[in-house]
């Protein structure tokens, strides 16, 4: 094997860790309304799913690039739109994403339960039906990057499989950080929210680089965790000042 062979290969499985972030995030959000017991199985059948639709599709490499054509075109006001089946798979993950995001952050802020949602309780169908339809919109922006990468389907499965593997064994200790941490979840779905957006966007031709997303994502996380230290850091400093008045009262 030459060198370019394993640099592509380690490129590639970078860019998968790096996009497949998204859908780690979904997953433990999603995963996280189930029972404990089942949050590995949902977790994993997730991933596993991911891995699968990834490797199909780079098995139909013609068929995915064909799926970039136009089907539909129409003018608005002097404004012509076309759109493909990508696209429109695009504006209905990024809705779909939106949706959950909005909805899952107003269930938190207002401190609703399960039992609280309307009655309806997170069920493992349920959960992986979820789980499928944002594999599917996720696995477009992998395999594009894949074939806009490197010409070999070998390194392109590779890197694939290798990546899924790498984000199944953190993808537990990833979904427990979030879920314990209330604020760390907010961040979360605001990532997704920021996620559902450029979707919609990329869906009406509107390319946004997410290495902005990211940037902001990583600058908000630091953020966090600072805030997450100076109160741990607060709260014996507050309890001694309390005790001590106490004593002297």
């Amino acid at each position: 094997m030459t060198p370019e062979f394993w640099i592509s290969l380690v490129t590639l499985t970078f860019m998968e860790i790096v996009l497949g972030i998204d859908n780690i995030v979904f997953i433990s959000i999603v995963a996280g309304k189930l029972p404990e017991h089942q949050q590995d199985r949902a977790r994993n059948i997730g991933l596993i799913l991911a891995l699968a639709f990834r490797v199909v599709m780079i098995l139909s490499i013609a068929w995915i690039v064909a799926m970039k054509n136009p089907i539909i075109e129409f003018e608005i006001f002097s404004y012509a739109f076309s759109f493909s089946w990508r696209d429109i798979i695009l504006i209905i993950g990024g809705l779909f994403l939106l949706g959950k995001s909005v909805s899952e952050m107003h269930h938190k802020l207002e401190g609703q339960t399960e039992e609280q949602e309307g009655g309806k309780h997170a069920t493992m169908g349920r959960v992986i039906f979820q789980i499928i339809l944002l594999d599917i919109v996720f696995s477009f922006d992998s395999i594009l990057t894949a074939v806009g990468l490197v010409d070999h389907v070998s390194i392109m499965i590779t890197a694939v499989v290798i990546s899924m593997i790498i984000m199944m064994v953190f993808a537990k200790s990833i979904s427990d950080f979030i879920n314990a941490r209330p604020t760390m979840k907010i961040l979360a779905l605001s990532f997704l929210l920021l996620i559902g957006f450029m979707l919609v966007l990329e869906g009406f031709h509107k390319h946004v680089d997410k290495g902005y997303i990211y940037f902001a994502m990583l600058f908000s996380f630091i953020i966090e965790l600072m805030n997450q230290r100076i109160r741990k850091d607060v709260k014996p400093v507050e309890l001694r000042a309390r005790l001590k008045d106490e004593v002297e009262d």
